[in-house]
């Protein structure tokens, strides 16, 4: 049986320390959402120097996050980059917080992708209308709450992973095939979590 392709476990303190800065974690989801893009192209959507961007840029690059992205440049000048694994990445807290700094560091990473999750749930919710109905009713969201140890919520949170990775493949092969009809950008928060009522 083939290895099913896993995100990336962040265990250096000083990679997650990357994900610090909001510009880059914005950067690192634009450019994974795109797949390829300049700092220019960048730079549009952020609203930055495209300077700036790029700057952010090699340093997600110096650690392993995002790299060139190769036969993509029509001439020298210009630079595409790409996210390093379509799997994108993770961290188990318990790697990295044994430290003030490293509690410090996954807090501020932690609150960033929470903030940033919010932000792009919010910004659809104002654009609601534009997208119409049938993406409206389509869309979703949902709270279960559940009674399970901790053995059973990491067993769902792979199901939901694999699941994840079953949905991603088929749009990325209706893609290649020229399937493009209606098929937008989607994205799907799914948090899992104790909690004491």
């Amino acid at each position: 049986m083939p290895q099913k392709p896993e995100p990336e476990q962040i265990t250096d303190l000083s990679r997650l320390k990357a994900f610090t800065n909001p510009l880059r974690m914005q950067l690192y989801r634009l450019l994974y959402a795109a797949g390829s893009a300049t700092a220019s192209h960048l730079a549009e959507q952020v609203g930055q120097a495209p300077s700036l961007v790029s700057y952010h840029l090699r340093k997600l690059a110096e650690h392993g996050f995002v790299a060139e992205a190769s036969g993509r440049s029509t001439d020298g000048r210009e630079r595409w980059w790409q996210v390093t694994s379509e799997e994108g990445w993770g961290f188990r807290e318990s790697d990295l917080s044994g430290t003030p700094e490293g509690a410090a560091a996954v807090g501020a990473v932690t609150s960033a992708i929470i903030d940033s999750r919010t932000a792009q749930y919010r910004a659809y919710l104002d654009q609601g209308a534009a997208w119409g109905a049938e993406w409206t009713d389509a869309a979703f969201s949902a709270e279960w709450l559940l009674d399970l140890n901790p053995a059973e919520l990491a067993e769902m949170r792979d199901e939901l992973q694999e699941l994840s990775r079953r949905w991603r493949e088929r749009g990325k092969a209706a893609r290649a095939t020229g399937d493009t009809a209606d098929r937008e950008h989607v994205s799907v928060h799914l948090y899992g979590f104790p909690f004491r009522p």
